[in-house]
């Protein structure tokens, strides 16, 4: 391990000398890559050098202690030992956390499918909810949402919903979202009280630029016509609604959310990009099945992931067995505390491999 922080530290510094070339600022291709291995590579190196100072520390109170005849001083060396050699192995794990191998996905933005599935009326409005909680949090996190497209029902609910999130990191905390979500409680429209289970299920996929997914011309069916549902300016009067048909996956898309055609077009064709992108992720994923199912966030999508409990105001994370009793802070957005824990329990589990393996 420490041989290759040595290499990771000597290549940090090799970047920071190319970086101070005045001919590196006038090519902005090359600068943009320098920039961005240099900060994947800052945080650990940043806690490397924390290491090896504490390291030096525990040299340096072993030496007092062998070396200082006043007993006061000798006493202060001991404590300061003792500090430094607890938290030596808190360092040591937190570099062992930086060395896992990083996702390539996790620094894109997504696309979120939210679909509504057994339970009828109440799953779409669970739905919508759902799709309001990540809004909520994406402008927690300074993202931009973009919504792509929508099938409503007119109680306020959604048969499905698909959105882009972007912003930096979006793909490495949203991913832990993909799964089934279950909520318990009474309906509005339930006149004796019973407490209904109803589901739907979330899709988080990496965008895909058009260089990563091709899409041959022969494969698509592009249909255009007036869009339907609530009215509004221009809709129903102009053919500004796209329809996409993928013969090889059978995958359908529709957009209509914008007035023009064109935006509406290029809305459909990164949905089918981000769906097939995340076909091919399924595919090696399920290749390596062992290893996708000690990773949390995944898993497979028809796994039942969280339930959400409203007579008890709780939140209960299946995966990692976390329940939370602030059910109204998470619908409007706080989930971080839950992303967080399954951040820690995928690096506890990876880490476990990884110390198998070693």
């Amino acid at each position: 391990m420490f041989d290759k922080l040595e290499d990771l530290v000597a290549r940090f510094e090799e970047l920071m000398n190319e970086l101070s070339e005045p001919d590196v600022a006038n090519d902005p291709v090359r600068f943009k890559k320098l920039m961005k291995e240099q900060s994947n590579l800052t945080p650990l190196v940043e806690a490397y050098r924390e290491y090896r100072k504490n390291q030096q520390d525990i040299q340096d109170s072993l030496a007092m202690i062998e070396e200082e005849s006043d007993e006061e001083m000798k006493e202060m060396a001991r404590e300061e030992l003792a500090e430094a050699k607890a938290k030596t192995g808190e360092l040591e794990d937190r570099l062992k956390i930086l060395l896992l191998p990083k996702d390539p996905n996790d620094e894109k933005n997504v696309i979120v499918e939210i679909r509504a599935g057994a339970g009828g009326d109440e799953a779409a409005l669970f739905a919508a909810e759902i799709y309001r909680m990540y809004v909520h949090y994406a402008e927690s996190q300074r993202w931009k949402v973009e919504l792509l497209e929508v099938d409503e029902i007119g109680i306020g609910g959604m048969k499905s919903v698909n959105f882009m999130v972007s912003g930096a990191g979006a793909y490495s905390k949203l991913k832990y979202e993909s799964g089934v979500h279950r909520v318990q409680r009474v309906p509005e429209t339930e006149s004796q009280g019973r407490i209904h289970t109803s589901t739907i299920s979330v899709a988080v996929m990496p965008e895909a630029e058009e260089v990563e997914v091709e899409i041959q011309e022969k494969d698509i069916r592009i249909d255009v016509m007036r869009a339907s549902g609530n009215g509004g300016q221009c809709v129903n009067t102009t053919d500004s609604a796209v329809r996409l048909t993928h013969y090889p996956t059978g995958i359908v898309i529709y957009s209509q959310t914008e007035k023009s055609q064109l935006q509406n077009k290029d809305k459909a064709f990164a949905l089918l990009r981000a769906k097939l992108y995340d076909l091919e992720l399924q595919k090696q994923q399920d290749a390596a099945s062992a290893e996708r199912r000690s990773q949390i966030g995944t898993g497979d999508r028809s796994e039942k992931i969280r339930t959400y409990n409203f007579p008890q105001g709780r939140v209960t994370d299946h995966r990692i067995g976390l329940t939370l009793y602030k059910l109204d802070k998470i619908m409007d957005g706080d989930i971080q505390e839950i992303i967080d824990a399954c951040i820690a329990a995928d690096q506890a589990a990876k880490l476990a491999k990884m110390n198998e393996v070693a």
